[in-house]
């Protein structure tokens, strides 16, 4: 039996909908689908406890935890990701990344995933540059539902009600590398990407950027903020952008435009409140391709299918989406010691396909088959996370208390069908714009997710350099599905979890921070097994022990973790014996190492580099001959470095260079194991030249045109990486 990719593991994208599809038209009926898919801040007074250096002593407070302090070059000192209030790195008993504004400009980033590429524990675009969806696996698992936030508040997504954001309104990207369910409710196991939005700070912004890639594929992007007046406690910023033009798949132009206004108000050093919203706009047809493995990996009797080949047809293909929100954090200081904080979003989401997608089984003559296929998707996500943060020093220890209840209210409404469409050759395709009528929709529903969450987390400091942090959380969830199909699948279960997190480190005062910490966590599922029975959350633990570092010589940040990882429970679809099941079962573990440097050598140079080493197992599965196999699509080695050289005096002062590479270990299109990924490593450059109000560069990823396959998730689902791209832009400030 036939599987699409994704789908099939309880993640959030369109092909999950055409295994349902196919299965459909096979006779087997319809599947239910399954699930597809803090920024905190509070603001005390400055607290230094220890002695000096970047190790003994910590800052804590500075009158707005949830923002952290401002990045420098490459090195970031504070993430939010791993406590909900802004901390230093060294603090927080898991690995974090964080890359800054600076490194996405240098590397020229045009997707939230293809920002991930140079980070530890990350496997990010397995199917290649998607246009419509940010694909990331941390630690080994798919991050891509339930792994990816906004300004601390999770950006939950299901069947094909995809959520991405604009790089270019984005400040920074936090990673939080392993279970965060402790904090935010149910996440992903492996992680989460926590995206920081460029807010109203009070400060004056006056920025145009303007590019082209070589497709060519054009924008530009303005960022513009001030107080309204002079020492007015009103201050305002728009950041937008607008782009389109063609990719590197034939026939597939896309447009995009995006616009996210904020408020700020701080009428006193006490208040801080932020109004903001965001409206993005994309109009596009689909890129790349999910071909099969002989065809890709290996040759098909045609040879190998062309990177650029448009599988759908040109005049028909279409995909729309619309998205929206509007929010607000507001943060009060009460007392010296207690600080409240609420932070409250609405999210809309409209999205619909039209257009036949490929299904190849029949690898042995010199066509691909494809399946038409059509969705209109709308999704609403209302989150509110409420906090509040008591610090004080009792006796010899420093205490942080955290106390919250967050609440998150989703709904999905959906139909998807499918219909019949021709062959394709995929050496000569002949395009007719001639598709047959879809067959009534075999998924038609209504989804209700309500999730009502109690955490507390304590951090406290003592005998100078010891830190020890408790976490602790209760969830409830209640999942409603109304079925309106004519088999009439309604269903409702309600759950209770609990989550929790224990780490202790020590701050030795040469900026060595050993830490070690255990995490257990859950994640809810929405979906019934081939019973019809509701299915319950994904559950697990993580045990880590790492050491970072930050010299008191240098300026620079150094983590090395060791991590052992164990999710189950996790629904999946798959053919056993002959008969094609859905179950919430089977286990997977994940342990590894990760190791990752970021370096401002001096005000001239900046450096990462990142290795990941797994040893990736199925421990537990439906299917027996597969226990002790690595999953398939994940490589168990992925390594980068990237440096950058900006000359800092003489008569080529601002001239920029910056040279990185990639690699990625070999993987499997089968958890079987039989049908191998090969390895791959690419290189990517820039040059440019920079002056103190205006600049120019020039990108180029993957510079030798490297071919090859991203990720495999069965044999008939694999992807191409992206080939070489250029990207020249332009920026000016007022």
């Amino acid at each position: 039996m036939y599987q699409f990719p994704h789908r099939l593991t309880g993640q959030p994208l369109r092909r999950r909908a055409l295994a349902s599809t196919v299965l459909a038209m096979a006779g087997l009926g319809p599947l239910a689908m399954q699930s597809a898919l803090a920024q905190s801040v509070v603001r005390l007074d400055e607290v230094v406890i220890g002695g000096e250096g970047n190790g003994a002593g910590t800052t804590v407070g500075s009158i707005g935890l949830a923002s952290p302090a401002p990045v420098d070059g490459y090195v970031a000192s504070e993430a939010t990701a791993g406590a909900k209030v802004a901390t230093p790195l060294a603090e927080i008993p898991q690995a974090v990344s964080v890359v800054s504004r600076k490194e996405l400009d240098d590397r020229g980033v045009q997707k939230v995933d293809e920002a991930l590429r140079y980070t530890p524990g990350v496997f990010a675009q397995p199917f290649g540059s998607d246009s419509d969806t940010d694909w990331v696996y941390i630690r080994g698992f798919d991050a891509t539902q339930s792994g990816m936030f906004l300004d601390g508040l999770q950006l939950f997504q299901y069947a094909f009600a995809g959520i991405t954001v604009d790089p270019f309104l984005l400040d920074r990207i936090e990673v939080l590398r392993g279970p965060a369910s402790v904090l935010y409710g149910g996440s992903n196991a492996g992680g989460i990407v926590n995206e920081i939005s460029k807010r109203a700070d009070g400060a004056h912004h006056g920025y145009v950027e303007t590019g082209v890639t070589d497709d060519p594929n054009g924008y530009v992007g303005f960022d513009i903020g001030d107080e309204f007046f002079e020492a007015s406690p009103w201050s305002y910023r728009v950041v937008g952008r607008v782009k389109g033009g063609d990719t590197q798949t034939d026939h597939a132009d896309n447009f995009r435009g995006v616009v996210a206004p904020s408020l700020l108000y701080e009428p006193d050093a006490d208040t801080r409140l932020e109004l903001y919203a965001t409206y993005q706009y994309d109009d596009q047809k689909h890129t790349g391709g999910f071909w099969p493995y002989v065809g890709t990996v290996t040759e098909a009797p045609y040879g190998k299918i062309p990177r650029d080949l448009f599988y759908s047809e040109p005049d028909l293909d279409s995909f729309e989406s619309r998205q929206a929100s509007i929010g607000y954090d507001l943060q009060q200081t009460l007392t010296d010691q207690i600080t409240m904080r609420s932070n409250t979003r609405l999210f809309h989401v409209e999205r619909n396909e039209y257009g036949p997608y490929p299904y190849d089984f029949d690898t042995t003559d010199n066509t691909l088959n494809r399946l038409n296929f059509a969705h209109d998707t709308k999704a609403d996500l209302f989150e509110t996370d409420n906090q509040i943060v008591f610090e004080d020093q009792i006796g010899a220890v420093h205490h942080q208390l955290l106390a919250g209840i967050d609440y998150k209210y989703y709904r999905i409404d959906q139909w998807q069908a499918t219909g019949p469409a021709d062959q394709l050759d995929p050496i000569n395709p002949n395009y007719t714009d001639n598709l047959g009528a879809l067959y009534a929709p075999y998924l038609d529903e209504i989804v209700d997710m309500n999730q009502l969450g109690f955490y507390a987390q304590e951090q406290a400091k003592f005998g100078d350099g010891w830190i020890l942090t408790l976490n602790g959380r209760y969830d409830n969830v209640w999942i409603d599905r109304d079925d309106r199909t004519a088999l009439n699948n309604d269903y409702d279960r309600e759950d209770g979890a609990a989550s929790g997190r224990a780490g202790l480190a020590y701050e030795f005062g040469n900026g060595l921070t050993p830490y070690v910490s255990a995490s257990r966590f859950f994640q809810p599922q929405i979906g019934t097994d081939t019973a019809g029975q509701p299915v319950g959350p994904q559950t697990g633990e993580q045990y880590e022990v790492g050491l970072k570092y930050s010299p008191t010589f240098l300026d620079a940040s150094f983590t090395a973790s060791l991590f052992d990882l164990t999710r189950r429970n996790t629904l999946q679809n798959r053919t056993v014996n002959g008969a094609f099941i859905t179950e919430a079962l089977g286990e997977v573990r994940s342990r590894g190492v990760e190791l990752e440097a970021s370096v401002n050598l001096d005000e001239a140079w900046n450096v990462t580099g990142a290795f990941t080493a797994y040893d990736l197992e199925i421990t537990e599965d439906a299917d027996e001959a597969i226990v002790g196999n690595r999953p398939w699509l994940i490589p168990e080695v992925l390594a980068s470095a990237w440096v950058n050289y900006t000359v800092p005096s003489g008569q080529l002062k601002g001239v920029t260079a910056g040279a990185g590479i990639r690699y990625q270990g070999d993987s499997y299109a089968d958890n079987e194991n039989t049908l191998k990924v090969p390895d791959a490593t690419v290189f990517d450059v820039k040059l440019g030249y920079e002056q103190e109000s205006w600049g120019v560069s020039l990108n180029v990823n993957n510079v030798f045109d490297k071919e090859y396959v991203s990720g495999c998730q069965s044999a008939a689902s694999c992807a191409y990486g992206e080939g070489r791209s250029g990207l020249l832009k332009a920026h000016f400030s007022f």
